[in-house]
């Protein structure tokens, strides 16, 4: 039970928050705002794309004279081929936020969450796998470069089965390299006993293969393997905008997450009856509880003392490991620290 403080506390916490909304969005975008159209790529997952359809429900980005022509992507890798191709002017991922702008393509502006237990692992009932050292010498269906397979290296390094050989290729289990969807129904088929997934594929598997059995997820290596996803544009589109339209993007987006943040529930009830129709309440529900999102005033934090660098960072060390590209840029490079806490700074009211 909550003390009558804690309760008065967080009532405070709430109704500064909604000020907020308020001081961020107008009711009305200012008449002289100019309307700027974003061509943006997402993944219809909570995680990546909550605080994008809360904008839009509330309003938040008309208000800062944006219109998003949104495409959904299924990969965070096909999301950056059409950005690297000129079709979409922005993004929304996982942890393939670490992929690209690692090798120079991309510049990563806003972190969305923190993919704590998104990324999951689960085993066939009758496989004989109870453990992760179980995995040694069993293949395993999952999406190669995807926040899914940088969970799952995570998860085999910490059982020494993540060695690797010169073309990546795995010494000690056989990976399955497949889209999301083929992956788990590869799994729900039984032509393979493992899977690392990401939510809501779990939701396929519980309701497919009864006695499935979960047993690891990302949460097992945070913070060591901590996978954040977040918001990427080209480094051109960024220099181009950095003091203009993606403040204004910035100013949307925290208007959007401190209402997710805040007055979650109902958010969540939002999302689902308005943008996830085929998801029942409460599935989005578990949904949101797989995942970290914090409110504005501590991701400045996780900003500034560079604990974002080292997140991004870690995850791109596994890519490398596997063998994907060498010789990464780091995250200081292609990550701006600075545009969140520059557009908080000229918010008047402290979010503290």
């Amino acid at each position: 039970m909550y003390s009558k403080k804690s309760v008065l506390y967080l009532l405070l916490v709430f109704c500064l928050s909604v000020s907020l909304l308020f001081t961020l969005a107008p009711k009305s975008r200012a008449a002289d705002m100019e309307m700027t159209e974003i061509n943006l790529g997402y993944l219809h997952t909570l995680a990546v794309d909550g605080q994008l359809w809360l904008g839009d429900h509330y309003g938040f980005w008309e208000q800062q004279g944006i219109k998003f022509n949104v495409k959904r992507f299924y990969t965070g890798i096909d999301l950056f081929q059409a950005l690297s191709g000129g079709s979409i002017d922005m993004l929304i991922t996982g942890a393939v936020v670490s992929n690209w702008p690692a090798r120079g393509q991309g510049k990563v502006f806003l972190i969305n969450n923190i993919e704590f237990g998104t990324a999951q692992l689960w085993v066939q009932p009758d496989s004989g796998i109870d453990s992760l050292e179980d995995l040694k010498g069993k293949k395993i269906s999952t999406t190669a470069g995807t926040t899914a397979h940088v969970f799952l290296h995570s998860a085999l390094k910490s059982v020494g089965l993540a060695e690797t050989d010169a073309l990546g290729k795995y010494k000690d289990v056989t990976l399955v390299n497949q889209r999301m969807s083929e992956a788990v129904s590869s799994f729900v088929s039984g032509a393979v006993p493992a899977v690392a997934l990401w939510v809501p594929f779990n939701i396929i598997v519980k309701n497919n293969v009864p006695g499935a059995k979960k047993i690891s997820v990302a949460s097992d290596f945070f913070p060591q393997a901590a996978i954040v996803g977040g918001w990427a544009t080209t480094d051109e589109y960024w220099e181009k905008h950095k003091d203009g339209l993606l403040k204004r993007v910035v100013k949307g987006w925290m208007a959007s997450n401190e209402m997710l943040v805040y007055n979650p529930r109902n958010s969540i009830e939002i999302l689902s009856e308005k943008y996830y129709p085929n998801v029942p309440t409460e599935e989005l529900w578990e949904q949101f509880q797989a995942e970290r999102v914090l409110p504005v005033s501590d991701w400045i934090d996780y900003y500034q003392d560079k604990t974002i660098d080292k997140w991004l960072d870690q995850v791109t060390n596994t890519y490398v490991e596997v063998g994907a590209f060498k010789n990464p840029r780091p995250a200081s490079k292609y990550f701006d620290s600075g545009l969140l806490p520059e557009v908080h700074s000229e918010i008047v009211l402290p979010l503290k």
